[in-house]
């Protein structure tokens, strides 16, 4: 049996980075008054939902590096503004590539209890990230919509 690989370990992180260069570009877009205010049918504010973002990728991997299924903890209560909220962003990227090429790509095929709940195989760990990722970015549209502003190009990453 042959296996063939669609993308390689570089490109994966190439891929999930495109998406948080992104979802900085729609934190950019929301006025500062907004961000951790606004909402649309009883969800939550943006910044919520990218402070959830936060504290997923960068302890996600550690997680995974470590193989420590430490609990999940979403509080982020030191971001109140903008421009926090974008400086902690801006510090998890150079962690996540760090983190993420420390990763073999044998390891991706193991299977580790991230968080201590979700026990599925390192990538599909890693892909939660990014389609809850693209998920969240997209109330994030909605609510840059709704607010009369318009969203970055979701294709350029």
């Amino acid at each position: 049996m042959s296996t063939s690989q669609i993308l390689s370990k570089a490109e994966l992180l190439n891929h999930w980075q495109g998406h948080r260069r992104l979802t900085r570009r729609v934190i950019e877009a929301f006025p500062e008054d907004k961000l951790f205010t606004f909402s649309v049918g009883g969800m939550r504010p943006f910044a919520e939902l990218a402070k959830e973002m936060l504290s997923m990728a960068v302890p996600g991997l550690q997680g995974i590096v470590n193989r420590t299924e430490s609990a999940y903890e979403e509080s982020l209560p030191d971001i109140t503004t903008k421009e926090k909220l974008l400086h902690q962003w801006d510090e998890a990227t150079p962690h996540i590539d760090m983190l993420f090429n420390q990763i073999s790509e044998a390891d991706f095929h193991e299977t580790f209890n991230l968080f201590g709940q979700y026990n599925f195989p390192v990538i599909e760990n890693i892909l939660y990230f990014i389609d809850n990722e693209i998920h969240h970015r997209a109330q994030g549209y909605v609510y840059l919509r709704a607010l009369e502003i318009q969203p970055p190009f979701f294709w350029e990453r």
